[in-house]
């Protein structure tokens, strides 16, 4: 075998030269996808825009694959191929491009969805929830964009294709009907946001905190610490009390106190459940009244907001103001009622 020795209609020492072609462009291209990430990715640490940090991850997303594709295009380039080679060598051209391209709008797509959830998330915790499940739609038409351009680019008619993805997606949808009303019902959850990541929703028997909206399923984080799992679709049928978008809690007090209770302390203790409601930052009173006699008391009803949709807080003032209740009955000398029974005897 000599340099003269053709191959593929080209002689040995022509194919020698492509290869170092090849190598050459592949070792420059690697060469300067190592520098400039290197440089960007340091760069973008220094500064507080993210355009560089988007730029910095595209380039990392560059394959070694599509670079060694397009190294090997390079050298064929000083070759007089066949066409059948040249053919196939133009399809894993187009293929490796168009998946290239795909990944680089796709990290492009994600980083600026993700910027965009975090400056929303403080305002709207459903920017989250709503974020993730457009990103997944937007991949996928992406995906198929390129997918149908590069089969396009490629010589093949994508009208007929297009047209039986249409006839196949009806079967698909009748088949996987049951997926697809969960799939939309998510979307109706992340469109019309009844509930967003963080609330506390009670569903039934069932309650919890919403730490994920997915395609098909929530997931809730129960007070006892298990993972309740709810279909969308059966979830957004149900009836459920969201008190994320509770602004304020109503507390409603009942006290009884003994019969013995002389009428002027009975009608002071009104004023003393509003005294001690007003003292306590971040209420509201509502009203305090006389309700009823009772079997062993007499009944006295008040009701009052606490500002606030923190339960814990919520169970914090109303704590104190049944202790300040307690020092101020003590120290007027109100007796609390407890079950008691009065027996007469009488001689016959």
């Amino acid at each position: 075998m000599t340099l003269e020795t053709l191959f593929l209609d080209n002689p040995l020492s022509d194919w020698l030269i492509a290869v170092g072609v090849a190598a050459g462009v592949l070792l420059l291209l690697l060469t300067v996808r190592r520098v400039l990430v290197g440089r960007l990715t340091a760069f973008a640490e220094r500064t507080a825009t993210e355009w560089d940090d988007i730029l910095a991850s595209v380039l990392g997303r560059t394959r070694l694959l599509f670079l060694v594709i397009l190294s090997a295009q390079a050298g064929a380039m000083t070759l007089e191929l066949p066409a059948r080679a040249a053919g196939w060598l133009r399809v894993l051209m187009v293929l490796a491009a168009a998946m290239q391209a795909g990944m680089w709008a796709s990290v492009v797509l994600v980083s600026l969805l993700e910027r965009y959830r975090r400056e929303k998330m403080e305002e709207d915790r459903g920017a989250a929830s709503m974020i993730g499940a457009l990103g997944f739609l937007i991949r996928l038409v992406l995906w198929a964009v390129i997918l149908l351009l590069a089969l396009d680019n490629l010589g093949i008619d994508i009208t007929a294709m297009v047209a039986g993805l249409g006839v196949g997606g009806i079967a698909v949808a009748l088949a996987v009907q049951n997926i697809l009303g969960d799939l939309f019902a998510s979307l109706a959850i992340i469109l019309d946001k009844p509930f967003v990541l963080g609330d506390f929703i009670v569903v039934g028997e069932l309650r919890g905190s919403v730490e994920h909206i997915g395609l098909k399923t929530t997931r809730v984080r129960s007070l006892g610490g298990e993972q309740i799992i709810f279909s969308n679709a059966d979830l957004l049928s149900s009836r459920l009390h969201n008190f994320g978008r509770m602004e304020k809690r109503r507390a409603v007090l009942v006290l009884g106190v003994t019969y013995q209770t002389p009428r002027a302390k009975l009608e002071a203790i009104p004023a003393i459940l509003q005294e001690a409601i007003e003292a306590r930052d971040g209420t509201q009173f509502d009203r305090a009244h006389l309700d009823n006699y009772g079997d062993f008391s007499i009944n006295f009803e008040t009701a009052f907001h606490v500002m606030s949709n923190d339960y814990t807080v919520f169970m914090d003032v109303k704590q104190a103001v049944l202790l300040h209740i307690h020092a101020r009955f003590e120290a007027e000398g109100i007796e609390f009622a407890y079950p008691t029974q009065t027996l007469f005897l009488a001689k016959a």
